[in-house]
């Protein structure tokens, strides 16, 4: 089913001043994660296997962002396409120019309609950039003060943080959504984007441990940038409890309202002690 979001349409996706995508188009690419995840719970449930346990959580966000990244391509009109080396950087290539579409044709080969990067080098960093793509479902407290929600079970009640990680701390141009299961489901509750995240707004690099359970090294967003993407908010599912959770002032601050995004409420001043 397609899903109501709140638009801020004072906020879009935009690269040094060029626009990329609009508020509207970012709800339309949130739907059309939603759809694809809907598909793939009903395709794999006909096998009695649910996807999204076999996964498990420490796999999903990667796959949801992974979707929506694909999403976001389709409905960029060509002007983006996905980063062609899996450890590149940003994971959508801003292409909106001839010029730019025919550099990076210049950058793969092709064979059986599959494209075959020909280095890392360029395309860690694309030389003209583009959008990186992050999802999380938040944090809920510890299993000793309240049991942690299964998988499939709906979060927004428990969630008492948020962030998203990344491979360096120069993460910038970052559009980045919040999801939850409802109804079983994983669903895109909100998305945020921000071209102005610094290294300070990102936690030093964790590298992994001997013998430990993380693979590769991991930088944590503060909670200083999560309030910077939270400023930039561009869809919030029309959904009173996920408008209530953003309201907390360490995230959006206020109850996003189809009938106020043009003008958010300003935090009033409080008396000089």
């Amino acid at each position: 089913m397609e899903r109501d979001y709140i638009l801020n349409r004072d906020q879009n996706v935009s690269y040094k001043g060029i626009d990329v995508l609009s508020a509207q188009e970012v709800a339309d690419a949130m739907n059309c994660a939603n759809k694809a995840l809907e598909e793939l719970n009903v395709t794999t449930m006909r096998f009695d296997i649910n996807i999204f346990e076999a996964l498990g959580m420490r796999n999903l966000s990667g796959m949801i962002g992974e979707y929506f990244a694909r999403c976001v391509m389709r409905i960029s009109n060509g002007n983006l396409v996905s980063n062609l080396h899996q450890d590149g950087y940003p994971d959508l290539l801003l292409v909106d120019t001839p010029e730019k579409k025919a550099y990076f044709e210049t950058l793969y080969t092709e064979n059986n309609g599959k494209r075959y990067p020909k280095d890392k080098e360029s395309f860690s960093p694309f030389i003209y950039g583009g959008i990186e793509i992050k999802a999380t479902c938040g944090n809920t407290p510890p299993a000793s003060k309240v049991p942690k929600p299964l998988i499939g079970e709906q979060r927004v009640s428990l969630i008492n943080s948020f962030d998203w990680k990344a491979h360096h701390r120069t993460t910038n141009h970052l559009l980045a959504v919040l999801w939850d299961f409802i109804n079983g489901i994983p669903t895109l509750v909100a998305a945020f984007y921000q071209d102005n995240l610094k290294i300070d707004d990102w936690g030093k690099i964790v590298q992994p441990k001997e013998k430990g359970g993380r693979t590769t090294s991991v930088s944590i967003m503060k909670a200083q940038g999560v309030k910077k993407m939270c400023k930039n908010w561009v869809a919030v599912l029309n959904d009173q409890s996920y408008i209530d959770l953003l309201a907390n002032r360490k995230w959006i601050g206020y109850k996003v309202d189809t009938g106020m995004v043009d003008n958010p409420p300003r935090r009033k001043k409080q008396p000089r002690k």
